[in-house]
């Protein structure tokens, strides 16, 4: 028997690469010395800064997922002049300079609720997301993201004022686990750059949360990504420049878990009752096992 080559997403890089990579990543936290001390500086996870970079994503909708009419896309927008309502040049939110916005990822489409015809099991629908892939392996081993020197999760966005739910996925002894939160977005139509505690955020299982409530694994982080799951027909537009770990303290600070955007007491109704929050985590499939249908 031979093994089955494992398949990379495009623009994934090497398996050489990704080990020289990892190998400049951790020689440079021991030059550095960062284990004695709080990093200073910002650690990306996901920069939307080239045309390849949405290949690096994988897209999720009820369209792709069980047939639903819900559509999405995240496509590459380059940097741009920007011009204000005056005719001049002005300044854009989350610190960029005058006359300039950043390159970054658009994520559009449209929310349908309707149901697919001939699917009784499908009991909801209307909900679109996206998700960084899987990173692979190196010669160190499966590449995760250890975001534990850190306190927030930034990101530099342009909202159209929608709910939105910022989604990490770690390698936790339950695979199906999310850490969600909302985004809070201040001004929609501009660019800003909200700030999350990474404490803040809540832990929850195909849209529900779990109780009880456990510290997030941030050594070992798999993936960042955002869903819509407002369930409210029509267009919906997200544009994002970049994703990052820090210790900056925002200045406007999410004070914790009570803005996380779920009501728990809502939340364990909807679980009695079987209408959580949808959920884009794909649960592990054994060989052969059909794909299953997330509602």
């Amino acid at each position: 028997m031979f093994a089955t080559p494992v398949r990379l997403a495009r623009g994934q890089p090497s398996f050489l690469r990704r080990s020289l990579d990892e190998f400049r990543r951790q020689a440079g936290i021991a030059i550095r010395m960062e284990g004695l001390h709080s990093p200073q500086k910002p650690f990306p996870l996901m920069k939307f800064d080239a045309p390849e970079s949405p290949e690096r994503c994988k897209l999720m909708s009820d369209q792709t997922n069980f047939g639903g009419y819900s559509r999405a896309a995240l496509s590459y927008v380059p940097g741009a002049a920007h011009v204000d309502e005056e005719g001049g040049q002005g300044r854009i939110g989350g610190g960029e300079r005058a006359g300039e916005e950043p390159a970054h990822a658009l994520f559009k489409g449209s929310i349908s609720t309707e149901l697919p015809p001939n699917r009784s099991e499908i009991q909801r629908s209307g909900f679109a997301a996206w998700r960084t892939q899987d990173r692979g392996w190196s010669a160190f081993g499966k590449l995760l993201w250890d975001i534990d020197p850190y306190s927030y999760l930034a990101l530099r966005v342009k909202s159209d004022g929608r709910k939105y739910f910022v989604n990490i996925q770690t390698e936790s002894i339950v695979p199906t686990d999310l850490h969600q939160h909302l985004l809070p977005c201040y001004t929609p139509g501009q660019w800003e750059t909200v700030t999350i505690p990474l404490s803040a955020f809540v832990r929850t299982n195909y849209g529900v949360v779990v109780e009880p409530q456990k510290e997030m694994l941030r050594q070992k982080v798999r993936s960042v990504g955002i869903g819509l799951t407002d369930r409210v027909p029509g267009p919906f537009e997200l544009c994002i420049a970049d994703i990052y770990a820090t210790n900056r303290a925002p200045e406007k600070a999410v004070t914790g878990r009570e803005d996380s955007g779920f009501d728990l007491e809502t939340e364990m109704e909807d679980e009695k009752s079987g209408t959580g929050m949808m959920d884009e985590v794909e649960p592990p499939r054994k060989k052969g096992e059909a794909e299953r249908i997330l509602i």
